[in-house]
Protein backbone atom coordinates (compact mmCIF):
# COMPACT_ATOMS: atom_id res chain seq x y z
CA UNK A 1 0.00 0.00 0.00
CA UNK A 2 1.37 3.30 -0.81
CA UNK A 3 0.26 6.51 0.68
CA UNK A 4 0.64 9.49 -1.37
CA UNK A 5 2.04 12.73 0.69
CA UNK A 6 2.74 15.30 -1.78
CA UNK A 7 1.01 16.38 -4.70
CA UNK A 8 3.40 15.33 -7.29
CA UNK A 9 4.33 12.81 -10.23
CA UNK A 10 3.31 9.60 -8.56
CA UNK A 11 0.41 9.51 -10.99
CA UNK A 12 2.67 9.16 -13.95
CA UNK A 13 4.96 6.60 -12.45
CA UNK A 14 2.60 3.65 -12.10
CA UNK A 15 4.96 1.71 -9.54
CA UNK A 16 7.65 2.06 -7.02
CA UNK A 17 10.33 3.66 -9.08
CA UNK A 18 8.99 2.94 -12.56
CA UNK A 19 9.24 5.76 -15.21
CA UNK A 20 7.42 7.69 -17.77
CA UNK A 21 8.01 6.71 -21.50
CA UNK A 22 11.47 9.26 -22.51
CA UNK A 23 10.31 12.43 -23.92
CA UNK A 24 10.19 12.89 -27.61
CA UNK A 25 12.62 15.04 -29.42
CA UNK A 26 11.35 18.23 -28.57
CA UNK A 27 9.64 19.86 -32.22
CA UNK A 28 9.58 23.75 -31.01
CA UNK A 29 13.50 25.12 -30.81
CA UNK A 30 14.48 26.39 -27.70
CA UNK A 31 11.65 24.67 -25.61
CA UNK A 32 13.78 23.64 -22.44
CA UNK A 33 14.20 19.89 -21.78
CA UNK A 34 12.49 18.45 -19.13
CA UNK A 35 15.02 17.29 -16.01
CA UNK A 36 16.06 14.50 -15.15
CA UNK A 37 13.53 12.22 -13.01
CA UNK A 38 15.31 10.47 -9.86
CA UNK A 39 14.22 7.90 -7.71
CA UNK A 40 15.43 7.45 -4.05
CA UNK A 41 14.43 4.45 -1.85
CA UNK A 42 15.87 4.44 2.14
CA UNK A 43 15.36 1.20 4.39
CA UNK A 44 16.24 1.16 7.84
CA UNK A 45 17.85 -0.88 10.67
CA UNK A 46 19.67 -4.04 8.54
CA UNK A 47 21.03 -6.30 11.28
CA UNK A 48 22.88 -9.73 9.45
CA UNK A 49 24.20 -11.38 12.60
CA UNK A 50 22.19 -13.44 15.59
CA UNK A 51 19.24 -14.98 14.71
CA UNK A 52 19.18 -13.26 10.89
CA UNK A 53 22.25 -15.21 10.31
CA UNK A 54 21.04 -18.71 11.68
CA UNK A 55 18.60 -18.60 8.63
CA UNK A 56 21.33 -17.54 6.04
CA UNK A 57 23.06 -20.77 7.30
CA UNK A 58 19.64 -22.85 7.12
CA UNK A 59 19.16 -21.52 4.03
CA UNK A 60 22.59 -21.92 2.29
CA UNK A 61 21.88 -18.47 1.04
CA UNK A 62 24.39 -15.62 2.07
CA UNK A 63 21.56 -13.05 0.18
CA UNK A 64 18.16 -14.89 1.60
CA UNK A 65 17.47 -11.50 3.74
CA UNK A 66 16.78 -9.28 0.50
CA UNK A 67 16.07 -11.80 -2.44
CA UNK A 68 11.84 -11.15 -1.73
CA UNK A 69 12.61 -6.83 -1.79
CA UNK A 70 15.85 -7.18 -4.15
CA UNK A 71 13.81 -6.08 -7.33
CA UNK A 72 12.22 -3.37 -5.55
CA UNK A 73 15.91 -1.81 -4.42
CA UNK A 74 17.19 -2.68 -7.12
CA UNK A 75 14.84 -0.42 -9.54
CA UNK A 76 16.45 2.55 -7.15
CA UNK A 77 18.62 5.27 -8.78
CA UNK A 78 19.89 5.23 -5.19
CA UNK A 79 18.68 2.63 -2.53
CA UNK A 80 20.30 3.20 1.21
CA UNK A 81 19.82 1.09 4.08
CA UNK A 82 21.47 1.35 7.92
CA UNK A 83 23.96 -1.22 8.64
CA UNK A 84 23.58 -1.95 12.55
CA UNK A 85 26.33 -4.82 12.90
CA UNK A 86 29.25 -3.97 10.77
CA UNK A 87 31.35 -6.92 8.52
CA UNK A 88 34.75 -8.33 10.26
CA UNK A 89 36.43 -11.07 9.06
CA UNK A 90 37.61 -12.12 12.95
CA UNK A 91 35.08 -14.48 14.77
CA UNK A 92 33.13 -15.38 16.99
CA UNK A 93 29.84 -14.37 15.22
CA UNK A 94 27.64 -13.48 18.39
CA UNK A 95 24.10 -15.89 18.42
CA UNK A 96 22.41 -13.82 21.47
CA UNK A 97 22.84 -10.76 23.13
CA UNK A 98 23.08 -6.87 21.56
CA UNK A 99 27.15 -7.19 19.92
CA UNK A 100 26.22 -7.68 16.61
CA UNK A 101 28.96 -9.19 13.93
CA UNK A 102 28.36 -9.84 9.82
CA UNK A 103 30.31 -12.03 8.27
CA UNK A 104 31.88 -10.84 5.24
CA UNK A 105 29.61 -13.06 2.87
CA UNK A 106 26.65 -11.49 4.03
CA UNK A 107 27.72 -8.14 1.65
CA UNK A 108 25.84 -10.78 -1.06
CA UNK A 109 22.33 -9.76 -0.44
CA UNK A 110 23.29 -5.84 -0.46
CA UNK A 111 24.79 -6.47 -3.78
CA UNK A 112 21.86 -8.48 -4.78
CA UNK A 113 19.27 -5.11 -3.93
CA UNK A 114 21.86 -2.92 -5.52
CA UNK A 115 22.55 -0.89 -2.25
CA UNK A 116 24.33 2.39 -3.13
CA UNK A 117 24.77 3.92 -0.14
CA UNK A 118 25.08 2.04 3.74
CA UNK A 119 25.02 4.34 6.86
CA UNK A 120 27.86 3.06 8.89
CA UNK A 121 27.01 5.50 11.74
CA UNK A 122 25.36 4.19 14.87
CA UNK A 123 25.53 2.23 18.04
CA UNK A 124 26.67 -0.79 16.77
CA UNK A 125 29.40 1.08 14.36
CA UNK A 126 31.79 -0.39 16.93
CA UNK A 127 30.81 -3.84 18.06
CA UNK A 128 33.52 -5.06 16.43
CA UNK A 129 36.05 -3.00 17.70
CA UNK A 130 38.81 -0.54 15.50
CA UNK A 131 39.38 -3.57 13.40
CA UNK A 132 35.39 -3.89 12.77
CA UNK A 133 34.92 0.31 11.88
CA UNK A 134 37.73 -0.22 9.09
CA UNK A 135 36.94 -3.59 7.66
CA UNK A 136 33.42 -2.74 6.96
CA UNK A 137 34.41 0.69 5.31
CA UNK A 138 37.10 -1.46 3.11
CA UNK A 139 34.60 -4.47 2.69
CA UNK A 140 31.56 -2.01 1.36
CA UNK A 141 34.41 -0.40 -0.92
CA UNK A 142 35.95 -2.89 -2.60
CA UNK A 143 32.16 -4.21 -3.31
CA UNK A 144 30.88 -0.58 -4.68
CA UNK A 145 28.99 0.78 -1.95
CA UNK A 146 29.67 3.76 -0.41
CA UNK A 147 29.83 3.99 3.56
CA UNK A 148 28.03 6.67 5.33
CA UNK A 149 28.68 8.48 8.67
CA UNK A 150 32.54 6.74 9.10
CA UNK A 151 35.64 6.63 7.28
CA UNK A 152 39.01 6.22 7.36
CA UNK A 153 39.49 9.93 8.69
CA UNK A 154 37.40 12.21 10.67
CA UNK A 155 37.75 14.71 7.85
CA UNK A 156 36.59 12.25 5.07
CA UNK A 157 33.76 11.46 7.09
CA UNK A 158 32.67 14.76 7.66
CA UNK A 159 33.01 15.69 4.01
CA UNK A 160 30.64 13.31 3.11
CA UNK A 161 29.42 11.27 -0.11
CA UNK A 162 28.33 12.74 -3.18
CA UNK A 163 26.64 10.20 -5.97
CA UNK A 164 25.52 11.87 -9.50
CA UNK A 165 22.69 10.32 -11.06
CA UNK A 166 21.42 12.16 -14.65
CA UNK A 167 23.62 14.71 -13.81
CA UNK A 168 22.35 15.40 -10.36
CA UNK A 169 24.68 15.75 -7.55
CA UNK A 170 23.05 14.18 -4.36
CA UNK A 171 25.47 14.84 -1.18
CA UNK A 172 24.78 12.23 2.02
CA UNK A 173 26.06 12.79 5.33
CA UNK A 174 25.48 10.65 8.12
CA UNK A 175 25.55 10.72 11.95
CA UNK A 176 24.77 8.70 15.36
CA UNK A 177 23.76 9.58 18.97
CA UNK A 178 26.15 7.21 19.98
CA UNK A 179 29.11 5.28 18.57
CA UNK A 180 29.99 3.01 21.78
CA UNK A 181 27.22 0.87 22.74
CA UNK A 182 28.03 0.87 26.30
CA UNK A 183 31.22 -0.71 25.56
CA UNK A 184 33.72 1.28 24.72
CA UNK A 185 35.20 4.03 27.64
CA UNK A 186 36.59 6.42 24.10
CA UNK A 187 35.38 8.09 21.17
CA UNK A 188 36.13 7.14 17.60
CA UNK A 189 36.40 10.23 15.73
CA UNK A 190 36.29 8.43 12.05
CA UNK A 191 32.05 8.43 13.15
CA UNK A 192 30.16 11.15 13.05
CA UNK A 193 28.28 11.97 15.94
CA UNK A 194 24.86 14.10 16.32
CA UNK A 195 26.66 17.58 17.25
CA UNK A 196 24.39 20.00 15.41
CA UNK A 197 27.21 22.54 14.72
CA UNK A 198 29.19 19.99 13.47
CA UNK A 199 26.14 19.15 11.18
CA UNK A 200 25.37 22.46 10.05
CA UNK A 201 28.85 23.07 9.02
CA UNK A 202 29.42 19.58 7.33
CA UNK A 203 25.90 20.83 5.32
CA UNK A 204 26.79 24.33 4.32
CA UNK A 205 30.50 22.89 3.16
CA UNK A 206 28.77 20.06 1.00
CA UNK A 207 26.20 21.96 -0.12
CA UNK A 208 29.06 23.88 -2.66
CA UNK A 209 29.78 20.52 -4.30
CA UNK A 210 26.67 19.30 -4.58
CA UNK A 211 22.37 19.96 -5.98
CA UNK A 212 21.01 17.93 -3.30
CA UNK A 213 22.10 17.32 0.56
CA UNK A 214 20.85 14.51 2.42
CA UNK A 215 21.01 13.79 5.61
CA UNK A 216 20.92 10.08 7.98
CA UNK A 217 19.96 10.20 11.52
CA UNK A 218 20.97 7.46 13.89
CA UNK A 219 19.06 9.07 16.92
CA UNK A 220 15.66 8.30 19.26
CA UNK A 221 14.02 6.06 21.77
CA UNK A 222 14.00 2.73 20.94
CA UNK A 223 10.48 1.26 20.88
CA UNK A 224 8.80 5.07 20.86
CA UNK A 225 6.98 5.74 18.44
CA UNK A 226 6.85 9.55 18.61
CA UNK A 227 10.43 11.20 17.95
CA UNK A 228 11.86 13.16 21.22
CA UNK A 229 13.01 16.45 21.41
CA UNK A 230 17.11 15.70 19.99
CA UNK A 231 15.51 14.00 16.99
CA UNK A 232 13.31 17.20 16.27
CA UNK A 233 15.86 19.53 17.04
CA UNK A 234 18.76 17.83 14.90
CA UNK A 235 16.44 17.32 11.98
CA UNK A 236 15.57 21.20 11.98
CA UNK A 237 18.62 22.43 12.40
CA UNK A 238 19.77 20.02 9.03
CA UNK A 239 16.88 21.05 7.38
CA UNK A 240 17.99 24.80 8.53
CA UNK A 241 21.04 24.53 7.37
CA UNK A 242 20.20 23.80 3.54
CA UNK A 243 19.65 19.77 3.80
CA UNK A 244 16.60 19.23 1.73
CA UNK A 245 15.78 15.57 2.90
CA UNK A 246 16.20 13.83 6.76
CA UNK A 247 15.93 10.47 6.88
CA UNK A 248 16.29 8.73 10.52
CA UNK A 249 16.69 5.13 11.99
CA UNK A 250 17.31 3.45 15.14
CA UNK A 251 13.70 3.38 17.59
CA UNK A 252 13.25 0.12 15.67
CA UNK A 253 9.91 1.22 14.81
CA UNK A 254 7.96 3.62 12.47
CA UNK A 255 7.97 7.39 13.69
CA UNK A 256 5.78 9.67 11.59
CA UNK A 257 7.05 11.58 8.76
CA UNK A 258 6.99 15.76 8.98
CA UNK A 259 7.20 18.28 6.23
CA UNK A 260 8.87 21.19 7.51
CA UNK A 261 10.03 24.50 5.58
CA UNK A 262 11.38 23.10 2.21
CA UNK A 263 12.41 19.78 3.47
CA UNK A 264 11.04 16.41 4.69
CA UNK A 265 12.00 14.24 7.26
CA UNK A 266 11.27 10.81 8.00
CA UNK A 267 11.79 10.23 12.08
CA UNK A 268 12.76 6.69 12.02
CA UNK A 269 11.97 3.92 9.37
CA UNK A 270 11.75 1.06 11.71
CA UNK A 271 13.41 -2.52 10.90
CA UNK A 272 14.27 -3.65 7.18
CA UNK A 273 16.30 -6.95 7.93
CA UNK A 274 16.30 -7.85 11.75
CA UNK A 275 15.26 -10.75 14.12
CA UNK A 276 12.64 -8.61 16.58
CA UNK A 277 9.86 -11.03 16.39
CA UNK A 278 8.66 -10.74 20.41
CA UNK A 279 6.97 -7.54 19.43
CA UNK A 280 4.07 -6.56 16.56
CA UNK A 281 5.55 -3.05 15.91
CA UNK A 282 9.22 -4.19 15.18
CA UNK A 283 7.86 -6.73 12.58
CA UNK A 284 6.92 -3.65 10.42
CA UNK A 285 8.82 -0.88 8.66
CA UNK A 286 8.53 1.59 5.87
CA UNK A 287 10.79 2.46 2.63
CA UNK A 288 11.31 6.28 1.96
CA UNK A 289 10.19 7.08 -1.95
CA UNK A 290 11.22 9.99 -2.86
CA UNK A 291 11.51 11.71 -6.23
CA UNK A 292 13.93 14.34 -7.36
CA UNK A 293 13.04 16.25 -10.90
CA UNK A 294 16.45 17.43 -11.38
CA UNK A 295 17.88 19.13 -7.94
CA UNK A 296 13.63 19.92 -6.89
CA UNK A 297 12.30 17.46 -4.32
CA UNK A 298 9.11 16.69 -5.99
CA UNK A 299 7.39 13.73 -4.41
CA UNK A 300 7.82 11.81 -1.13
CA UNK A 301 5.77 8.82 0.04
CA UNK A 302 6.86 6.03 2.53
CA UNK A 303 5.85 1.96 1.42
CA UNK A 304 5.15 0.05 4.24
CA UNK A 305 6.96 -3.15 4.68
CA UNK A 306 6.56 -6.74 6.84
CA UNK A 307 9.41 -7.89 8.45
CA UNK A 308 9.32 -12.45 7.78
CA UNK A 309 12.08 -14.56 8.56
CA UNK A 310 13.15 -14.84 5.34
CA UNK A 311 13.85 -10.80 5.00
CA UNK A 312 11.46 -7.74 4.19
CA UNK A 313 8.60 -8.05 1.77
CA UNK A 314 6.10 -4.79 1.01
CA UNK A 315 2.72 -5.11 3.23
CA UNK A 316 -0.18 -5.96 0.63
CA UNK A 317 -3.01 -3.81 0.90
CA UNK A 318 -5.92 -2.01 -1.32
Amino acid sequence: MRVPVLVSLLSLLGGACSRPAPPQPQAAIGKPPRPPLNCLLFAGDVMLSRGVRRAILAAHDPALPFRRIAPLLASADVAFINLESPFSDHAPYHEEGLIFHAPPESIAGLMLAGVDLVSTANNHSRDCASHGVEYTVRWLQSHGISPLGSSDSMAETHRGVVLVRRGVRFGFLGYTFDQKNGNWPDMDNRIATTDRRTMQSDVASLKKRCDVVIVSMHSGVEYAHRPNQDQIQFAHAAIDAGATLVVGHHPHVVQPMEFYKNGVIYYSLGNFVFDQFQRMDTQHGEIAEVYFLGPYLSAAQALPVKITSKGPELESGP
